[in-house]
């Protein structure tokens, strides 16, 4: 097939980019990292693809999300004109990465250990979802509705904690694998320790789309496996594998989001069932 990736050269999309190649489609990828800017292309393109991916976004961890909450104006420009180019385009099929952060910030409170359901948003009557970035993934699904109403048929992603050897060290995983490494001690967490996501390696990120794609899936997925793991349980599973026991420091200064965020992802599961487990995926990312 003919397809378009944006953001390719981020952590999702050049995982993506790999398995669509091996797949043997053509893949043509723009970036807003290089001269092929994203929003300039659905401005002016026209070409017609047979499948589209929208991974291209400001992003960057916690400190980014509240740190930079401007960086809703360029994704809500991204996400607004890839729409649009679906649709003057003609684009049969698409998938839009949408995020555990359009939950409703209601849900994921100290005390509620409930599991957050694709029903959960109500596109009707939005929650507050999580910070800037939030509003712009729960208002990009919301304009996936309307393209959907034009003819596309668009699969929307809603990836939980996505992580892997090569993601950047400003997220978590990344960074309590490089404190590890190198071992820390003390230990530090950001937060009291307690919150918990719910992590799925980049494999089953990318598998898991790629095979609700092929099952012809439309509308919103959860991508997870359904686990709960604090942060504290997290840097024990990553000290043990790298051989030591350090003290935890806990940074109760520090920025840490939401205290309970966990996927059912019983519709995900209907098509793909998860591989590589959260001990496995630490033990690839130490020997990198």
């Amino acid at each position: 097939m003919r397809v378009l990736l944006t953001g390719h050269r981020g952590f999702v999309g050049r995982h993506l980019h790999a398995a669509l190649e091996a797949r043997g489609d053509d893949v043509t990828g723009i970036d807003l990292a290089d001269g092929n800017d994203a929003l300039d292309f659905f401005r002016t393109d026209n070409q017609r693809f047979d499948l589209a991916f929208h991974c291209a976004a400001v992003v960057g961890g916690r400190a980014s999300i509240d740190g930079s909450p401007l960086g809703v104006a360029t994704n809500l420009a991204l996400d607004a004109w890839y729409m649009r180019w679906l649709i003057r385009t003609g684009t049969p099929r698409a998938a839009y990465f949408s995020s555990s952060a359009a939950y409703p910030v209601a849900l994921q409170q100290p005390g509620d250990v409930r599991r957050l359901y694709e029903e959960d948003i109500n596109l009707r009557y939005m929650e507050e979802p999580d910070a800037t970035y939030g509003w712009a993934k729960v208002t990009g699904e919301k304009l996936a509705a309307y393209a959907e109403a034009e003819g596309c048929r668009i699969l929307i992603c809603r990836p939980f904690s996505g992580y892997g050897e090569d993601q950047d060290d400003a997220y978590p995983f990344p960074a309590f694998i490089a404190r590890a490494k190198r071992h820390d001690d003390p230990f530090e967490i950001w937060g009291d320790g307690n919150s918990t996501r719910d992590w799925i390696h980049i494999d089953d990120l990318v598998g898991a789309t790629l095979a609700l794609l092929d099952a012809d899936v439309t509308g919103p997925v959860n991508l997870g496996w359904g686990r709960a793991t604090s942060f504290d349980d997290l840097a024990r599973i990553v000290c043990t594998a790298a051989g030591y026991q350090p003290q935890y420091k806990h940074r109760a200064d520090a920025p840490r989001g939401v205290h309970h965020r966990v996927s059912d992802p019983s519709r995900m599961l209907d098509h793909y069932v998860p591989a590589v487990t959260l001990e496995e995926g630490v033990r690839r990312a130490l020997a990198t």
